[in-house]
């Protein structure tokens, strides 16, 4: 599988949020946590809607959690 060249700061989110874990991350999303796993380490690219709704979870705009590596 080839790497994304999307980036994300979803790890630093989680852990500036209380230390979400991935579980309640993937919970509030409405994913596995496996599906969260492979977004943070950049095997995955989430759809436009779960972009936002990680976003969301964290409470900040969706540039603030995805970035595009051209």
């Amino acid at each position: 599988m080839k790497p994304t060249r999307v980036t994300n700061a979803i790890r630093t989110l989680r852990f500036t949020h209380g230390e979400m874990t991935q579980a309640e991350l993937a919970r509030r999303v409405g994913v596995t946590r496996q599906t969260v796993i492979a977004i943070e380490q950049g095997r995955y690219s989430p759809s436009l809607e779960m972009a936002f709704q990680i976003a969301h979870v964290f409470h900040v705009p969706l540039d603030d959690v995805f970035q595009y590596r051209p």
